[in-house]
């Protein structure tokens, strides 16, 4: 018997102005694809597809917001600091505006614009912003809305195309006392930009007719870009004169610290207050992707990037640059993540809901971990393989990784170094018949409990594969499949007795035993209630139940060793009462991942309903997570992990990754990893004491100093919470509690401390 007192202290932090729930969830953004780019009055503020950064010049620090700091996850289109009010400004795609107070961090959702029923939702992104007295001038694809900066409230919008009509507004700008507004396809408008009846169309006149990209002001000129990339400029009591040409279309146009900025896709032009050019940056001077947009502050120029982040180049030295870009994952979009003890491993390359790789990506990987931040490992050093879909991390060792190509074969990384790619030349892997030498779609594999790795490779005759720890490859038919070649594999998971289950597309789920010649489907034309052909996932529970998500429903087989008995397998549906009605749990719902907690409950992904935390046996539903009432980017999570040591879940979207701080964790051998938390318990706090780090089945009871029991419980996996009651009555008072954890067997126990203040 083992006996230790463990006594531990954690802070919790709270912080965020996202909602009272920010403490449980962590966002994984990337920040390298940047759309617009402001400058504040001591930072750059920068926004990325859904999130936004903030860089101060002066010190270097950075701070990010997300959908877990309250932002949308939402494309963002535009960012504007107002230096008067001290606000930031965001705006999105689908019409919403977000204003940062900065003087609270308080965040305010203006949905105006965006429940604007009068407006097709394709005219309600937000072009441009411009502030001008007090007054923000949002462009759309309608006309101009105003928006009151002092007290956050909209006045007018301007409908000022032809008779009144809606336009789309690319851009505003004020000079002379006048507003310019250029109307897509329509001209550059002007009005009086202190005339009060702006609303009347009647009031705008035309100032120069035809195709125009953008308008933009200093205080001595005004410049603007056609669509035949000519730029012209104006002042006071002269004309619109053609200035020069550029080699394409400005992307963005900003006036900033006495410059103008006009950003191409190749290059960055910079003009005096009177439009003389004064310097430029190329692209390939600085080894980057295309430009979007960019700014200037002090005597650095900002330069936002489609893929590479921000760059600050100091204009004494244009060859140079800087790059401030928050670490992140490579991209937003994550194809699948696979957590091990300290971080996760993520991978970009995807192939279609139709399971086609086509067009072929060339993206590498990212590794996260806690103590070291990230790691990227790029294309080129991953033997140039290409749609890298699924991740594979040894059990037994985590320096040991395995990465499958929906293209080009599955590659070993040891210690964070690529190793080797087994492709059909040095393996039993075998390509489509679409490409006979490069084209072998490994989907998501699998190790047996032996420490072999199996796999399936899709649109072959010989599709299973098995890679022993000996090195030998062999390759499998499975002859329940009546069309081998019609069939694709998201992927397999190894059962307690060797079998392997298989997702596919075409034929249901295929359960295969290679050493009892058993190979049988699972599809809806051998059991009318199964709801579907075209499988998206598998997991194995606890309980050795096997759960199937397809693209119309959930079923559960009821134990896996029926396949050793059985030649036909049927599947149920979980039936739960609603009211007094009873309806199938997740009826018709496309279901794209399914996982299992510590405590054997279930996390399923859906496409487009967000994630559902069910009880083991699915009939409770303990949580529901949506873009609703949690951090999601969106509504459809295209894949789930959880992190077995921490329980914390992943959620990968197409619009990044967020995670929530499970307490379900898998259990341990032992009681040597025992964390109590928070410890003290504090007269604010509100929540449950965490004890995780336990064996599972534990007996956990809980006494006072003087030994009267307070609670007890067997732990489900690795983790139980006490809501600081006398068996869920009375709170307990002020004092030392004593956490005493027996083994299921005996064989091990320990004593822990909580202290409660009241």
């Amino acid at each position: 018997m083992k006996n230790k007192v463990v006594g531990i202290l954690l802070f919790l932090f709270v912080g965020g102005v996202y909602s009272q729930n920010n403490k449980l969830w962590k966002g994984y953004f990337s920040y390298n694809s940047v759309t617009d780019i402001s400058e504040g009055n001591s930072n750059i503020i920068a926004t990325s597809e859904n999130a936004i950064f903030k860089r101060n010049i002066a010190n270097n620090q950075t701070n990010k917001l997300s959908t877990v700091d309250g932002l949308s996850g939402q494309k963002i289109t535009q960012v504007y600091y107002s230096k008067v009010f001290n606000k930031t400004i965001i705006g999105y795609e689908t019409g919403l505006i977000i204003v940062i107070n900065e003087n609270d961090n308080s965040i305010l959702n203006v949905v105006d614009i965006l429940n604007k029923a009068s407006v097709p939702q394709n005219q309600k992104k937000i072009n441009h912003l411009m502030e001008y007295k007090g007054k923000l001038y949002i462009s759309t694809g309608y006309g101009i809305s105003v928006f009151d900066l002092a007290n956050s409230e909209f006045g007018d919008t301007y409908f000022i195309g032809s008779g009144g009509a809606n336009v789309k507004i690319n851009q505003t700008t004020v000079y002379n006392n006048e507003i310019f507004a250029v109307a897509d396809g329509y001209g550059i408008l002007k009005a009086n930009a202190n005339n009060n009846n702006l609303i009347d169309y009647n009031q705008w006149s035309m100032f120069a007719s035809g195709n125009w990209l953008f308008v933009e002001s200093s205080e001595n000129k005004l410049i603007a870009q056609n669509t035949s990339a000519a730029l012209y400029s104006y002042a006071t009591g002269g004309t619109l004169s053609l200035v020069s040409s550029v080699s394409a279309y400005a992307v963005d146009a900003k006036y900033a610290s006495g410059n103008f900025i006009i950003t191409l896709s190749n290059m960055i032009a910079i003009y005096d207050s009177q439009f003389n050019l004064v310097n430029s940056i190329n692209q390939s001077t600085l080894g980057v992707s295309f430009f979007t947009c960019a700014t200037k502050m002090n005597n650095k120029i900002y330069i936002g990037t489609q893929n590479d982040g921000v760059r600050a180049v100091d204009l004494n030295n244009i060859n140079v640059s800087e790059n401030i870009t928050p670490n992140g994952p490579l991209r937003n979009r994550v194809f699948r993540l696979k957590s091990f003890s300290k971080g996760f491993w993520a991978v970009y390359g995807d192939y279609s809901v139709g399971f086609n790789p086509y067009p072929l990506d060339s993206y590498g990987v990212s590794k996260f971990q806690v103590d070291s931040d990230w790691k990227h490992i790029p294309y080129q050093s991953l033997f140039d393989a290409k749609s890298i879909s699924g991740v594979l991390i040894n059990p037994k060792n985590e320096n040991e990784v395995y990465l499958s190509s929906y293209f080009s074969g599955l590659i070993k990384v040891e210690n964070d170094i690529p190793k080797m790619i087994y492709n059909n030349t040095n393996s039993s892997l075998s390509p489509t018949p679409l490409n006979s030498t490069t084209d072998i779609r490994v989907a998501q594999p699998d190790f047996d409990k032996n420490g072999n790795i199996w796999m399936v490779t899709s649109l072959t005759n010989s599709p299973m594969h098995q890679f022993k720890t000996n090195g030998q490859w062999n390759s499998y038919n499975l002859s329940c499949i009546q069309s081998p070649l019609e069939n694709s594999y998201n992927g397999l998971v190894v059962d307690k007795n060797g079998t392997k289950w298989v997702i596919t597309n075409h034929a249901g789920v295929v359960g295969f035993n290679e050493t009892k010649n058993k190979c049988i489907t699972i599809t809806h034309g051998q059991n009318p209630d199964f709801p579907a052909e075209d499988i998206r996932c598998l997991a194995i529970d606890n309980k050795n139940k096997l759960w199937i998500g397809t693209v119309a429903g959930l079923r559960v087989l009821q134990n896996v060793d029926q396949l050793l008995t059985q030649n036909q397998l049927n599947p149920n549906s979980i039936i739960i009462l609603e009211g007094n009605t009873a309806e199938e749990l997740l009826f018709n719902q496309f279901i794209t991942d399914i996982v299992v907690d510590g405590a054997n409950n279930k996390w399923v992904a859906t496409a487009g309903a967000g994630v559902f935390h069910f009880s083991s046996d699915g009939q409770k539903t303990l949580h529901r997570f949506t873009t609703a009432n949690s951090p999601l980017p969106n509504d459809t999570v295209i894949d789930l992990d959880i992190n077995e040591t921490t329980g914390e879940v992943f959620f990968v979207t197409d619009g990044g990754v967020v995670s929530y701080d499970g307490t379900a964790t898998k259990g341990r051998e032992n009681f040597e990893n025992l964390v109590i938390y928070p410890n003290p318990v504090r007269p604010e706090f509100n929540g449950n004491v965490v004890i995780t780090g336990l064996m599972d089945k534990s007996n956990v009871k809980i006494t006072d100093i003087e030994g009267n029991l307070v609670y007890e419980a067997i732990s489900e996996g690795g983790t139980v919470e006490w809501n600081t009651t006398v068996f869920g009555k009375n709170k307990v008072a002020s004092g030392v509690y004593l956490v005493l954890l027996t083994a299921e067997d005996g064989s091990e126990s320990q004593v822990g401390k909580v202290m409660v203040v009241r």
